[in-house]
């Protein structure tokens, strides 16, 4: 591939371009110090900004790493001046020089729920700008800590450790936030850019069910929750499932098909919250009337979940993750196969759900199972079952 990289002076840049260039790629560099770049990259042509419209004729992708980053104090303005303005104009410039793909580098700071500090409020305005300017493929790449031959930021405490001991204290600290290979970045420019759509973002982390304590911390959340709810609560399951059993005609508790992993159809339990012959369905097909009212205070309390305990139990289902639909919602199956969402457990309650995403836009929802399954670490699985409990998401909204 012909490749120009802008911003490659700091971590992420330095070990990025080694790669690129080491897998025969045709490399320029673009930077308003050409001197510096040309200590840093002996063998590498350059080319400052003003001069990309000449220099990058015939490349086929700019990486856009230049950015004004959040451990830089500076006013407002300036961030924006980076991350925005400039960084509109050097795709508009790449654009002029006929290059067809614009690849912007985000943070996962930068997302839309990300903190509310001036880098990731310039990002996010950042991509907006982007996202408008014609006659060139934008692609958001948005990532989190990224490791590699050495490290940097929150990560660099890692290269204090000795070598047999760096390994284990990586997968403790990455089993708590995500992380992201350099390797992965790499293999993911060369080998899959030219698959994916400009219509949404991508996101790019380690594959976190490889990690053992992520996996451990993720076991005792799920069976910590699903005992403590049948060892301390069993008696409000029993008056729960009494008062739906006789509060309305049909059975306490309601059984339904839904798709878990690999695409595997299992039997979901959940309290009954509508009346005996409603149609199966997705909740937002199924209209408002069908739901009875003391189905209504435990949807809205989501009481109705806890009989899930039992599938969590059987390895069908985790407390945190995408939820499962059912068979016959195609359309949503289908998106989330797409993306790899599939490939996780599903979840009584997930990150779609408290951001009030439900199963009526299945593209939309698919996305924001994506999202999830890049952004898992156990301090992110905690604050979104913290948010559930505070009353944040009420499930599919039934129609009118």
């Amino acid at each position: 591939m012909n490749l120009v990289l802008t911003g490659v002076s700091g971590f992420l840049g330095r070990q990025l371009v080694s790669r690129l260039n080491r897998l025969d790629n045709r490399v320029l560099l673009a930077g308003r110090d050409i001197d510096v770049l040309s200590r840093l990259f002996p063998v590498i042509k350059t080319a400052r900004y003003e001069e990309l419209t000449v220099k990058a004729k015939g490349f086929d992708v700019l990486i856009h790493l230049a950015v004004l980053n959040n451990n830089i104090e500076a006013a407002d303005k300036d961030f924006f001046e980076v991350n925005v303005d400039f960084a509109r104009r050097i795709a508009e410039d790449a654009r002029d020089a006929g290059v067809p793909v614009f690849l912007n580098f985000c943070s996962f700071h930068a997302l839309e729920d990300g903190p509310d500090t001036p880098y990731a409020r310039s990002k996010r305005a950042g991509v907006e700008a982007l996202n408008s300017v014609e006659g060139i493929k934008v692609i958001n790449l948005f990532l989190p800590a990224v490791h590699g031959d050495c490290n940097a930021g929150k990560l660099a405490v890692l290269d204090k450790f000795p070598d047999f001991l760096r390994k284990t204290a990586f997968g403790i600290l990455s089993a708590f936030a995500p992380t992201v290979y350099i390797d992965r970045i790499a293999d993911f420019i060369t080998q899959d850019l030219n698959k994916v759509s400009s219509e949404e973002p991508v996101f790019l982390a380690d594959q976190k069910d490889e990690n053992v304590v992520y996996r451990l911390g993720r076991k005792l959340l799920d069976y910590g929750f699903a005992l403590s709810v049948i060892l301390l609560f069993w008696w409000v399951l029993l008056i729960v499932w009494v008062l739906v059993k006789t509060g309305s005609e049909g059975p306490g508790i309601f059984v339904q098909d839904r798709v878990g992993k690999g695409g595997k159809v299992f039997t979901c339990y959940k309290f009954r919250t509508m009346g005996k012959d409603t149609r199966q369905a997705g909740t937002h097909e199924v209209s408002e009337s069908a739901v009875t009212p003391f189905g209504a205070f435990l949807r809205k309390t989501k009481i109705d979940e806890l009989p899930q305990v039992w599938n969590i139990l059987k390895g069908e289902l985790s407390l945190i993750g995408p939820r499962p639909c059912l068979p016959v919602q195609e359309e949503l199956v289908a998106e989330r196969t797409k993306r790899g969402v599939l490939e996780v457990l599903p979840g009584i309650t997930g990150l779609a759900q408290i951001q009030g995403i439900d199963m009526s836009d299945p593209v939309r929802l698919a996305r924001k199972d994506a999202e999830y399954i890049a952004r898992r670490g156990l301090l992110f699985d905690i604050k979104i079952v913290f948010r559930t409990f505070l009353g944040q998401g009420q499930g599919d909204r039934t129609s009118k």
